[in-house]
């Protein structure tokens, strides 16, 4: 893995999720597990504070990322993503978001070039402050509540337990490469090896 310097870069990655201990292992943070595996697999540490964001940079075939895991609460995703956007010059197709996703079972990936909220605040928030629908994402199934009337709330900050704990973790891995794999060879492979 070969670090770039902090200029010129061509893709953002943006990881979704709440900051803080309190977070850590819940559901809405399927997004922060998909940066530290993929943090882990190329050695790098997402750190370095900017944009109201943790981030680091690194290169990847030739194309240069900036890795973020937004510092604002899941809520206000896009106005970190936003400032690097403009920063970069960066344009949406190129802004590839993982966040969770209740609608799918537990490991379950899902790839789309483009959609809608469907209900998620944080991707909710990034439509709302890129002023497009237009950005790539990978949604990471986190199950669905056990019961209908089951708050929703409630049900993204709760923590996996035991089995659904290991499922998650392996879930973030194949995340992590669906990130690579839609960067280096483009969104209809990524969605033919990872969807499904």
């Amino acid at each position: 893995m070969i670090f770039s310097k902090p200029s010129g870069v061509t893709w953002l990655v943006v990881f979704l999720g709440n900051p803080g201990l309190k977070y850590e292992g819940t559901r809405h943070n399927a997004g922060f597990m998909t940066a530290d595996a993929f943090a882990k697999a190329h050695d790098l540490n997402i750190n370095r504070a900017r944009f109201r964001a943790l981030t680091a940079t690194c290169e990847l075939g030739g194309e240069k990322l900036l890795l973020m895991k937004p510092q604002t609460y899941m809520n206000l995703s896009g106005e970190a993503a936003a400032q690097a956007v403009r920063f970069y010059k960066i344009p949406p197709q190129h802004v590839l978001v993982v966040s969770d996703e209740a609608a799918l079972p537990i490991g379950k990936i899902r790839i789309r070039t483009r959609g809608s909220a469907g209900g998620h605040n944080g991707l909710k928030n990034l439509i709302a402050c890129l002023g497009t629908e237009d950005f790539p994402r990978i949604r990471l199934g986190v199950g669905a509540p056990p019961h209908p009337d089951y708050d929703m709330m409630d049900w993204v900050l709760s923590s996996f337990k035991n089995q659904d704990a290991e499922d998650i973790a392996k879930a973030a891995e194949r995340a992590a490469e669906a990130v690579e794999c839609f960067i280096l060879h483009g969104p209809e492979k990524a969605m033919n090896l990872y969807n499904g």
